[in-house]
């Protein structure tokens, strides 16, 4: 072999080598296209509210956590939507270019190990940072929503650290007396006095269709008639039924304004049962020379002697429904519920409830009072009155009373002085 012959052969080789090499260096530049390297935004869940029957158009929905927490309030519709779909013309070029579709397995391959657009990581969980509108009305069901998870979240973990037995319990028909049935819409109602309780169940007659109208339905009605079934009515297998397929609420408020609220309406009143019952007991053992007329009637009791009765292990008449602690009355640390209520926010709450049951679209939760309508209702300035009667001591003594109430619903210290 000729020394030019080997040199032309040495020359061919180098080149091939460069045009590899240039052509390998092209391709991996077009595989580096920076647009191809963005990770798509995987679609959120979606909050959809069902829409009452009325005859209105649907709300639109809001995304929301992806990871929803369990015991949604029923009417809460969660739906995860279609992966949007690749427009026809771009779905063609991938069908026909190899090189793209090799091009779309890298850039999958690339999403799968970056974490998506628009959201972060907390307990496990990814939330997007998409926001509802704060006035609109889809935004407001889903504040409202988020607001219910949180009461039963506190609930729940003051149940784990202070009632623990609790879950280990059966349920019996004491502990759900004071739970009243409505069929129709599937709704179990625990009575918790001096917090809304006439009115919520003048709604439970309305629903059951007894009556056209809360305005319709007179105290005594409420109160005294047998319209509406207690769950405690119904044999065990249709007490277990309902507690496992009804929507379960109960309404709660402050415990020391409900408690002055109870003082007001039964004590301050002419009162056929709670002074000759409750009044007599009271006069005669706290109050030192009672007068005969006092002591006859069981009229005038006072708030201090009506605490001192509360605080008494040793009272002289038991306890009442009507200053009863909500952990006695409704037992939420053995039965779940899946709607916890404030009267604080009474209206609010009413509102997003009945809309979750889809009650008719012209009932509304009654504004009314319902006893001495002409009185200021209870606020929290006419309990502080009351309270400045007590020592700091029986002030503290009655929060600690009702500490399980405060810390089961998540109510602040009522006074500063309080520990």
């Amino acid at each position: 072999m000729t020394p030019r012959l080997g040199t032309m052969r040495l020359a061919c080789m180098f080149s091939s080598i460069l045009l590899f090499g240039a052509a390998g260096l092209l391709l991996f530049i077009s595989l580096q296209d920076p647009v191809e390297l963005s990770p798509e935004q995987v679609p959120g869940m979606k909050l959809s509210i069902r829409p009452q029957h009325d005859g209105h158009s649907r709300i639109p929905t809001e995304r929301v956590t992806r990871d929803p927490p369990s015991g949604s309030p029923r009417g809460l519709q969660l739906q995860v939507p279609d992966q949007p779909r690749p427009h026809a013309k771009a779905a063609a070029a991938a069908a026909g270019s190899p090189l793209r579709l090799r091009r779309q397995r890298r850039r999958r391959l690339l999403i799968k190990k970056m974490p998506a657009a628009g959201t972060a990581r907390g307990n496990g969980s990814s939330e997007t940072f998409v926001q509802p509108r704060p006035h609109s009305t889809a935004g407001r069901w889903v504040s409202l929503h988020q607001g219910q998870q949180e009461r039963k979240r506190v609930m729940r973990e003051a149940c784990a650290k202070y009632r623990a037995s609790s879950s280990r319990k059966a349920v019996t028909p004491r502990h759900v007396s004071r739970i009243f049935v409505e069929d129709r819409h599937r709704v179990l109602y625990c009575e918790v006095p001096k917090a809304g309780c006439s009115n919520w169940k003048r709604v439970l007659m309305v629903l059951a269709g007894l009556a056209s109208s809360t305005a319709d339905i007179q105290h005594n009605t409420v109160h005294y008639g047998s319209a509406l079934k207690r769950l405690d009515t119904f044999d065990r297998q249709g007490i277990v039924r309902r507690l496992s397929t009804y929507t379960k609420m109960l309404f709660v408020r402050e415990p020391f304004e409900r408690l002055v609220s109870a003082f007001r309406d039964k004590f301050e009143h002419p009162n056929s049962y709670y002074h000759p019952v409750f009044g007599k007991a009271i006069l005669a053992r706290y109050r030192a020379n009672a007068s005969r007329e006092a002591l006859r009637t069981g009229s005038g009791v006072q708030f201090p002697e009506f605490i001192q009765y509360l605080l008494d292990v040793h009272r002289p008449v038991g306890m009442d429904i009507h200053w009863d602690h909500v952990s006695r009355l409704c037992s939420p640390c053995l039965i779940d519920y899946d709607f916890v209520g404030k009267f604080e926010s009474m209206q609010e709450d009413a509102d997003f409830f009945l809309h979750l049951i889809r009650a008719p679209g012209n009932l509304t939760f009654p504004r009314f009072k319902d006893r001495h309508s002409q009185e200021a209702r209870t606020t929290s300035r006419i309990t502080r009155e009351y309270f400045a009667q007590l020592s700091s001591l029986q002030r503290q003594r009655t929060y600690d009373f009702y500490y399980m109430d405060y810390l089961m619903f998540n109510y602040s210290k009522p006074f500063s002085d309080l520990y």
